[in-house]
């Protein structure tokens, strides 16, 4: 079986976010990062050469592929920052009815901007997404 291609690694979280080039999006993805880091109580690492994440949980599918990942995380892509997790919150359709401007596509949430966003259900999403996948 074909191992996973994103794991934890020892990259320096900061040396990603410096590395964004457009400073909004830096900035958002810095505030990001601190929201995520207060809202699981776990540090960030680096899950690849592009995803920060926060934490970890080892999953099983019906299949028998296996693995770890991180409970929460996002990355900064093109045209927005997706951010991984949040559909396992208690009530996530609830909190995303109610987050404000993004997208949602099967495993992850796309917002364009912070401050298209209620940080405070955003930090409500990422802690219960964190605490459910942790079990």
């Amino acid at each position: 079986m074909a191992e996973n291609k994103t794991k934890a690694t020892d990259a320096s979280v900061q040396d990603y976010l410096a590395a964004i080039a457009d400073d909004r999006r830096r900035k958002d993805c810095e505030a990001l990062a601190k929201l995520m880091t207060q809202a699981t109580k776990l540090p960030p690492r680096m899950w690849g050469t592009s995803i920060i994440g926060f934490g970890s949980y080892h999953y099983r599918y019906e299949s028998g592929r296996e693995g770890d990942s991180c409970l929460v995380g996002f990355s900064s892509r093109k045209a927005d920052i997706s951010v991984y997790g949040l559909h396992g919150a208690a009530d996530a359709e609830k909190l995303l009815s109610k987050l404000g401007r993004h997208k949602a596509g099967k495993g992850c949430v796309y917002i364009r901007a912070l401050a298209d966003v209620d940080l405070t259900v955003l930090a409500q999403l990422v802690a219960s997404a964190a605490a459910q996948k942790k079990g």
